[in-house]
């Protein structure tokens, strides 16, 4: 989608460099290399758009099976003092290598890719302070889910993470990856690692020695000053401190990343709440979990498992982070260690963690499972609402699946051997943060795009029912919004995937129409208090899907408003949760608040996203309200926008809603979307 808008811009090459990876579309079902096949076979299309867009527009591509953006990213891009933009929430995971890498819209990239100037709020500091070092179970991911617990999930909202302290140094880079990947859970803009020499370390493993001479003649610029780290309660909006030494192993979950204990509280809690206490599958590696190091931790309590003839009392599926992860661990045997197990390898993909497992059996039922994800949102990873995910370390998660139970705890617990008898797994033992012998990069599978691409064809099928080259919205008719309908009236965690659920919808992600049928699919509405339906207005139909409702609306040239809980938009960067409102006719969002990314996502397509100035008058909104968004003529950065509520009964009521519109955004309303007012400009010679 974001290379869709970008092709609007009228530009021949990106401005900057810019890379494509395809690690959406694999969906999990039997193991690497069928899954691999049948992606290709099944998403043909779009791959050969994706490649032939890459080579016309001069970007680097990374073919179906190279990796997960994230790990390809820490392989191959990221380095202390870089600033990385990137279309997945989880581009956070760059401040592993010290970079500050950012999750953003697609739409923010487009215009980036355009050259055109990238807006972010200025963000707070949050200071997180390491000291001691980390031993026996406990592992970076604790960290990372401890500090969910302490922040919450909006509470890195508008914000920068930074790590200081002495114990930064005690953790490796992939490891402070694993940390920083997990700072989109706390809706952070990014987190950020103090450069330091096992940074240089990953740094030359991966064939990027030179860079390491260059940080450490700049380190001054890539480290704390030393003010900071004497006073840093000068420098810090807020501070957290975690004693890494006295860090126990967490587990969080289910349904919220910041729900999160440590594990000897699990068990009664599971208990307490009558959570299916059988583990039915665990899960590891994802882009958060996936390095060498990882591999090797969990290969370390496989093999101890091996040793007394037992194998996974649950389900083990192991996704490796990308083509090089993949091809090390079969050569130094980490592979073949979890296979002794029962694991199964999945393709280099995001599979599971995104919704792209095929899961038919679990449809309907509750159970629970133990993965080393990042997200675990209701159906976020098979897309049954019954399945509980409970995150946790990849080492941790392994030992829960040989337990088979939520129940057990591998620090206290003993497992039963093939004779009867029963012995502790050891805490595994210190890994490699690199392979001894180097990493093996596999197959090649990335394509250099050529100097000048402009007899390159991009290949789009006008019959497709997976792409849909884009047509620029309307502008704004320079009209107030007059009693419009309220869709929907969401209550409680609305996420990105609540708005524009994966799953089978992946698929769709480059035909805008046919995806928005899913629109607002996953959400509660307060009104129905059911997932995904709502009241048709015009007709008094009293249940229809939510999309029929929009398209209905639209059809009759009608906008209409959704209304949002907290921290609206939160999880997944994804552009479709902004993109289907736009197309199927909102003319506002109303919250009680943003997520960071989504609320930029909405303003880039020309839609005006509001927050109650008296965050109860969300209570006052009801299902047969008539709203009317007035003044808009003279909507000014910091003035907020009066909106006139009609009640059935004939009453009304006038409320004030906020906004962050600054004269630019302002701008692209008025166009119609961002990159209509990029194109404005350039009509006009500027």
């Amino acid at each position: 989608m974001a290379i869709l808008q970008f092709m609007q811009s009228g530009r021949d090459r990106v401005a900057v460099p810019t890379t494509v990876h395809c690690d959406h579309l694999v969906q999990a079902r039997v193991g690497a290399d069928s899954d691999l096949q049948d992606a290709l076979n099944e998403s043909n299309e779009v791959y050969q758009f994706l490649e032939s867009s890459s080579r016309r527009y001069g970007m680097g591509f990374w073919r179906p099976g190279s990796g997960i953006i994230h790990q390809v990213v820490l392989e191959k891009y990221a380095f202390p003092g870089s600033l990385i933009i990137g279309t997945d929430s989880h581009t956070v995971n760059g401040g592993g290598l010290g970079s500050l890498a950012i999750g953003v819209g697609g739409a923010d990239a487009a215009d980036v890719m355009a050259g055109l100037p990238w807006e972010v709020r200025y963000p707070r500091i949050i200071g997180v302070k390491l000291t001691g070092s980390m031993s026996g179970w406990t592992a970076p991911k604790d960290v990372i889910i401890k500090l969910a617990y302490e922040l919450t999930v909006s509470g890195g909202t508008n914000a920068i993470i930074e790590y200081f302290g002495p114990g930064t140094a005690s953790i490796s880079a992939t490891g402070k990856g694993t940390i920083c990947n997990m700072g989109a859970e706390l809706g952070a803009t990014g987190d950020v690692f103090p450069y330091d020499e096992r940074m240089a370390t990953y740094l030359r493993a991966t064939g990027r020695g030179d860079l390491v001479a260059i940080a450490e003649e700049y380190v001054h610029l890539l480290q704390s000053d030393p003010e900071v780290e004497q006073q840093p309660e000068q420098f810090y909006d807020q501070i957290v401190e975690i004693d890494l030494s006295t860090l126990e192993p967490h587990v969080t979950g289910p349904h919220s990343p910041d729900r999160a204990r440590p594990i000897s509280e699990l068990a009664a809690e599971v208990q307490r709440e009558g959570f299916p206490e059988r583990v039915s599958v665990a899960l590891v590696g994802s882009c958060t979990n996936s390095s060498y190091e990882d591999m090797e931790r969990c290969a370390d309590v496989a093999r101890q498992a091996a040793a007394r003839g037992v194998s996974a009392a649950s389900g083990l599926l192991v996704t490796p982070g990308s083509e090089q992860v993949r091809a090390t661990i079969e050569r130094d045997g980490q592979q073949a260690a979890l296979e002794a197990i029962g694991a199964t390898v999945l393709a280099n993909a995001c599979g599971p963690c995104i919704g792209q497992w095929n899961r038919p059996e679990a449809r309907g039922t509750e159970n629970s499972i133990v993965t080393s994800y990042n997200r675990n949102f209701p159906s976020r990873n098979d897309g049954n609402a019954g399945t509980m995910n409970f995150i946790a370390s990849p080492e941790l998660a392994v030992a829960m699946g040989l337990g088979g139970s939520l129940a057990f705890n591998p620090l206290t617990d003993p497992l039963v051997d093939a004779n009867g008898n029963e012995f502790m797994l050891q805490p595994p033992t210190a890994a490699p943060e690199v392979p001894p012998t180097g990493f093996d990069p596999g197959v090649d599978m990335y394509v250099e795009p050529p100097e000048d691409g402009s007899d390159v064809d991009v290949r789009v099928d006008p019959s497709s029912n997976r792409l849909q080259v884009l047509d620029p919205w309307a502008p704004w008719d320079g009209n107030d919004f007059e009693d419009v309908p309220i869709l929907v009236k969401t209550e409680g965690k609305t996420t990105t995937d609540s708005i524009s659920p994966a799953g089978p919808w992946l698929r769709f992600r480059g035909h805008l129409n046919n995806l928005s049928d899913n629109m607002f699919l996953g959400a509660n509405n307060a009104y129905t208090d059911e997932t995904g339906t709502g009241k048709n207005q015009l007709s008094g139909e009293e249940i229809m899907p939510i999309p029929e409702i929009a398209r209905a609306y639209s059809a009759q040239g009608i906008r209409w408003v959704a209304i949002g809980d907290e921290n609206y938009g939160e999880g997944s960067s994804r552009e479709h949760a902004a993109l289907s409102p736009r197309m199927l006719g909102a003319a506002a969002i109303i919250t009680r608040s943003f997520a960071r990314i989504h609320e930029s996502n909405l303003k880039k397509q020309g839609l005006l996203p509001l927050t109650f100035e008296d965050p109860s008058d969300w209570d006052r909104i009801l299902e047969d309200d008539r709203m009317s968004l007035v003044g808009l003529s003279d909507l000014t950065p910091g003035q907020p926008v009066q909106a006139v509520l009609k009640h059935a009964d004939g009453s009304e009521e006038t409320l004030n809603l906020r906004h962050t519109l600054n004269d630019p955004q302002i701008a692209w309303f008025r166009a119609g979307s961002a990159m209509n007012h990029m194109k404005n400009l350039e009509g006009a010679g500027s």
